[in-house]
């Protein structure tokens, strides 16, 4: 082969034949078809038995408390105690309406544990809100029904009788009972009775699909564990509050309900929050009311028994020029009296009660305190929260509880800097007191303790009747608390179900339907390791060439040419001979005698059966052909012919020297002008015996006599007998046999090619299936 032909070879090799891949996958054409029809009949099946799942979809936008200004932490405002408490951060809301502790509440209060399914039908169908019976349970065992579970004893149907009766099965028709409609049932995990339902109750009697029941009865906690995994909370936008949520479920009406009642739930824990700083501070209140109203019925005491002692009537008018001066100064102590009087309290009670929340608006006008008591009530509030739902030990517990710590001392250290700033203020008026002392000396005794009486009074009495105000305004803000989240949307149901789409299980099944087949095919090619037709033997080498390929022989069809019967097999012997002729016909002279060497890697590989069958064709156009057993260590010729004498034949000649070659040529009954010679007896030295001279000597003489010599020989890669052999061949047929022959033995023989070992090596395919043949075998040729 030129340089320019192995280049052109080596790029026809490389560029992809669509048709030939197309071609690949065609021949399994009814593989494609059977595995779509069945990937399509189960995605139809999937799709009638598959039960639908809708969406239901809420939103609500969470309220910004700072800018309320009727809340409870805005009541006392004019004092700036606390002017509001700030939302928690987003993150925090959506994690609480996804919390386990909502959803339980939604279940319980929903009674969504207990479910309905009608016992008609293949599958079964879930009835909610419209089942003819209704479960009141009146008390449940949590901890036994969770063994019922375990047990499958959880549920149970429900026959209707009449009006008044029904009977209810346990345990798979093993036990029934039959009760009266409203009486109490009593198992081991639960108790209750059974209602009608006034929606379905008209229809009992007429449809014979609602006079049967199952109740299933499941624990709270995993159905809501179940919900709590089909829902899905969001911000609607980054920059805003706006929250959507979404719930799938089978039942459109029980998605709605759910999310409503979430919605129901969060607001409730949010006016129970307000409610409850709300409730503190009117105990606090209450509790300063009882120890002023004492004070103050001590200084009014003091104050009826300072005039009777003195005798005193109205000292007011006669001491009004005096203290006429000084009326700025009392006012300015009255009020540092009562800022330290607050802050003292305030102080007491936080040292009296560590954890609990303090009390809002107050009167004290320090904005730092201010934030850090709101800040305060905050996290014991989160605190008390998470406190519902896990324990003491829990990390975030006990990180709340240190902030808890941290946040009162700072309270503490500020609330005593502002005692300690309001007694320095006092200190200084004490000491202008003084000051102004000097300039009533001249006032009676009596009238300058008749004073200090009367300014303790009017103290107490204005704390007093402020007490009595932020009461009242704390009972308006308890009564009128608002929920946190505003209802945007209520929830409402997608009108298309979100699974399954059936446009894309059909679809998916009939990808899955091409594509199983075409794994499967790519798969056993990948993991085949035997040649399967001519086109992968040129992938494997481009300097082989292929002379022909041999169909595969049903176990019904003979394995040897008749004459003049057309027959795949023989044409395609026709096409394999007509190329040996031609081929030989280039190398030796003209109207000389051919010699065909046939050999193989292995045995099994078609060796003599096709050195029998094409000595047939050729010996059917008029040659004169002898077909000679060259394996000396396997002899299979024999085999061909009845009653063949096995034991004399090329062996037997080598040995022999009072014969000569034409007494060894045996005729056969496969055709007139083809003769054997058989192998003869398996000798102990078949390398020596193919040594001899006289081996040549034969060639000499048979192919005076013979126009085709075809010498059936050993196989290369077990033993060196061909190589011996093969200096008296003309050309040799080297056989692969499909789906036998390794891929690897190609590169083998490739070597062999490239040393010359062999002369004239060219390949054949044995065993080539119509449907991989490249010869066009699929034709019929008839008799």
């Amino acid at each position: 082969m030129s340089k320019e032909q192995h280049d052109y070879y080596s790029i026809e090799q490389d560029t992809p034949d669509f048709r030939t891949i197309l071609d690949r996958y065609l021949k399994y054409w009814s593989w494609f078809v059977i595995c779509v029809g069945v990937a399509m009949i189960l995605a139809t099946i999937y799709l009638t038995f598959k039960k639908s799942t809708y969406m239901a979809i809420a939103t609500i936008i969470i309220e910004d408390e700072k800018g309320k200004g009727a809340s409870v932490d805005t009541g006392f405002a004019d004092l700036s105690l606390l002017s509001g408490i700030s939302t928690s951060s987003i993150e925090n809301e959506l994690g609480l309406l996804r919390s386990k502790r909502l959803m339980n509440n939604a279940v319980k209060n929903l009674e969504l544990n207990i479910e309905y399914f009608s016992t008609n039908g293949f599958v079964k169908k879930e009835y909610y809100k419209n089942s003819p019976f209704i479960i009141r349970t009146a008390l449940l065992d949590e901890d036994l029904l969770r063994k019922a579970v375990q047990l499958e004893e959880n549920s149970f149907v429900i026959n209707y009788l009449n009006k008044d009766e029904v009977e209810l099965v346990f345990n798979n028709d093993k036990e029934s009972i039959i009760n009266k409609i409203g009486d109490v049932v009593e198992l081991d995990y639960v108790q209750f009775f059974i209602e009608l339902n006034k929606n379905e109750a008209d229809n009992i009697d007429d449809d014979d699909t609602l006079k049967s029941v199952e109740v299933v009865i499941s624990e709270i906690a995993k159905v809501a564990t179940s919900l709590e995994s089909s829902l899905v909370a969001g911000l609607v936008d980054e920059n805003s509050t706006m929250i959507e949520l979404t719930l799938v479920n089978y039942i459109p009406a029980k998605a709605k309900d759910i999310l409503n009642q979430l919605i129901f739930e969060y607001n409730q824990e949010a006016i129970e929050d307000k409610d409850l700083i709300a409730r503190n501070t009117a105990f606090f209140i209450d509790e300063r009311l009882a120890i002023i109203n004492s004070e103050l019925d001590s200084v009014e005491t003091g104050k009826e028994q300072f005039k009777e002692t003195n005798l005193l009537t109205d000292i007011d008018t006669e001491s009004e020029l005096i203290v006429k001066n000084v009326s700025d100064y009392n006012n300015q102590q009255q009020k540092i009296s009562t800022e330290l009087e607050l802050t003292t309290s305030l102080i007491n009670h936080l040292k009296r009660n560590k954890s609990s929340l303090l009390p809002t608006n107050m009167g004290i006008e320090d904005s730092g305190t201010n934030s850090l008591i709101q800040e305060f009530n905050s996290n014991v509030l989160e605190r008390n929260r998470l406190l519902k739902s896990a324990s003491e030990q829990n990390p975030m517990v006990i990180g709340l509880n240190n902030q808890i710590d941290q946040i009162r001392e700072n309270v503490m250290e500020s609330l005593s800097r502002m005692q300690y700033n309001l007694n320095i203020k006092k200190n200084n008026l004490d000491r202008q007191s003084g000051v102004l002392a000097t300039q009533i000396s001249n006032v009676p005794a009596q009238e300058r303790a008749y004073r200090g009486i009367e300014r303790q009074q009017n103290i107490k009495e204005a704390l007093y009747l402020f007490l009595l105000q932020k009461r009242e305004e704390n009972s308006l803000s308890l009564a009128a608390s608002a929920p946190k989240a505003k209802l945007v949307d209520q929830a409402y149901s997608l009108a298309k179900p979100v699974s399954p789409n059936s446009k894309i299980v059909l679809l998916v099944a009939f990808l899955m339907g091409l594509f199983i087949p075409f794994l499967v095919i790519n798969s056993i090619s990948l993991l085949n390791n035997k040649v399967t037709d001519t086109d992968q033997v040129k992938k494997l080498s481009r300097d082989l060439q292929i002379l022909g390929e041999l169909p595969h022989i049903l176990p019904n069809q003979s394995s040897v040419i008749e004459p003049n019967v057309r027959t795949v097999l023989s044409e395609s012997f026709n096409i394999l001979a007509s190329s040996a002729q031609h081929f030989v016909e280039n190398t030796n002279s003209e109207g000389a005698s051919k010699c065909i060497f046939i050999t193989s890697s292995l045995k099994g590989e078609g060796k003599t059966f096709t050195s029998v069958n094409l000595g047939i064709t050729l010996a059917s156009e008029g040659n004169k052909v002898i077909v000679i057993g060259g394996d000396l260590r396997n002899p299979q010729l024999h085999r061909y012919q009845k009653n063949a004498d096995s034991r004399i034949g090329l062996s037997t000649y080598l040995n022999d020297t009072s014969l000569i070659v034409q007494d060894y040529i045996r005729d056969t009954d496969l055709h007139n002008n083809l003769k054997f010679m058989y192998t003869g007896a398996i000798p102990n030295n078949p390398i020596e015996l193919l040594k001899k001279s006289k081996l040549g000597g034969m060639f000499q003489e048979l192919k005076k006599e013979f126009d085709y010599i075809i010498v059936d020989t050993a196989p290369v890669l077990q033993l060196a007998d061909t190589f011996v052999l093969n200096k008296y061949a003309d050309l040799t047929l080297y056989m692969l046999r499909a789906s036998v022959t390794k891929k690897s033995f190609v590169g083998m023989v490739e070597e062999i090619e490239k040393s010359k070992k062999l002369k004239n090596l060219v390949l054949v395919l044995n065993d080539v299936k119509l449907k991989d043949s490249s010869y066009g075998y699929g034709y019929d040729y008839g008799s």
